[in-house]
């Protein structure tokens, strides 16, 4: 059953109708929403209908561990299709997602409510007007059938594009590079609120903070610089590539526990220093899943004596970082959360070498911060507040290597 499917998967996406010769499948095709719709039949069957204006090459898998459906499409445009218009209530099909994935890839991620697998898979275009419809019928199977079908397509053309991590841009190996992670992105908006997604705020965020530090003299590169999904390891694999002397993830999550607001910094520990930041990492680190990556073999724990042996020097170097953010933006009116300095192991930070933090300017579930997040005179405050520090803990941390024992 596996190898039918992934056949299937494989064909499909390369094996797309093409109505005349006219019809090019290099150009971007809308997705119609109103032709566009989930279906629960009878007979434990499912069918998912995606209409686009034109053809586009595509595959379909499954991912275990949860239970998902995948739709990758090449050039395909989301941007008219609201939440809710595909999937109307909860089903077998529990949740969808869609959006961009990668530069001219996009996808989309049902969260299957009981195993089912592909039945039926196909993409017929219309000769007249070249638009296509992606058909796919579901049937439900047992968890067992269904762990069997479920995997990524082993097709090296496909996972190269989707999977590899973006090349950062090249620095001056001599001058003090950070990298800044906008938080999310793509097909994973993060927090979302009174029509405002975590993802935006924070890219836009980060490109302010850069150009702030670019006028400083320090080089900046963004993990991503458009709305595009990155992978968590592959956000902490740009800074290793760019050798980057610091990492910052930029936030600005919902947070129901403990009624959180106010801005927060993060530095990494096994344990997490309270139950809120607990939940706060766990909800981070389901990136990854929102996404529809595949997280087999993956290794949460980061072990070894080497790696150990460069933390002993990093996270004290973190851990001033922090102090003199949350120092900064204190003294910049803030406001700051009660507890500003927490501690959590967010899977951004786990790079032994890389001083790194994680900022949560504010939350979104708090109305004051929401509020500050609209206001462009209080961003670029946050903004100044943020450079001016990071440059003192820059000059302030090379003023102590030398006394660093080697």
């Amino acid at each position: 059953m596996r190898a039918i499917l992934k056949g299937l998967a494989v064909v499909l996406a390369c094996a797309v109708p093409v109505a005349g010769a006219a019809q090019e499948l290099t150009a971007l095709a809308r997705v119609d929403p109103v032709e566009s719709a989930v279906k629960d039949g009878w007979f434990g069957k499912t069918d998912l209908t995606v209409a686009l204006s034109q053809g586009v090459p595509f595959r379909v898998f499954l991912l275990d561990d949860p239970a998902r459906l995948i739709v990758d499409f090449r050039e395909a445009d989301w941007s008219e299709v609201a939440r809710g218009d595909l999937l109307k209530k909860p089903g077998r099909i529990s949740a969808l997602r869609f959006g961009a994935f990668q530069p001219g890839w996009s996808r989309l991620v049902a969260d299957l409510a009981k195993p089912m697998i592909p039945a039926e898979i196909g993409m017929p275009v219309d000769a007249s007007s070249g638009k296509a419809r992606l058909e796919i019928t579901l049937e439900t199977v047992t968890a067992e059938v269904f762990a069997k079908a479920a995997g990524v397509p082993v097709d090296p053309d496909w996972t190269t594009a989707l999977t590899a991590p973006p090349k950062p841009a090249a620095v001056d190996k001599d001058s003090f590079t950070i990298v800044l992670d906008p938080g999310h992105g793509g097909i994973d908006p993060g927090a979302q609120r009174e029509g405002l997604d975590e993802k935006d705020l924070m890219l836009n965020f980060a490109r302010d903070l850069r150009d702030a530090l670019r006028r400083k003299g320090v080089d900046v590169l963004l993990t991503r610089d458009d709305d595009i999904f990155v992978a968590l390891e592959h956000r902490v694999a740009i800074a290793h590539q760019a050798e980057a002397d610091l990492f910052i993830s930029l936030h600005a999550d919902s947070l129901s526990q403990g009624g959180a607001s106010g801005a927060t910094v993060y530095t990494l520990s096994d344990d997490a220093s309270d139950v809120a930041t607990e939940h706060l990492a766990a909800r981070h680190d389901r990136s990854d899943i929102i996404a529809g990556a595949d997280l087999t073999g993956s290794d949460d724990q980061v072990a070894g004596i080497l790696l150990d042996l460069a933390r002993q020097e990093t996270e004290p170097r973190s851990d001033a970082l922090a102090a003199t953010l949350v120092e900064g933006m204190r003294a910049a009116g803030g406001p700051m959360n009660s507890r500003p300095l927490r501690r959590a192991g967010f899977s951004v930070l786990k790079s032994a070498d890389i001083p790194s933090v994680l900022v949560e300017v504010g939350f979104l579930s708090s109305k004051r911060d929401l509020t500050n997040l609209r206001d462009p005179v209080w961003r670029a405050s946050m903004v100044s507040a943020m450079a001016d520090a990071i440059v003192a803990w820059r000059d302030q941390d090379a003023a102590l290597k030398p006394l660093i024992r080697k």
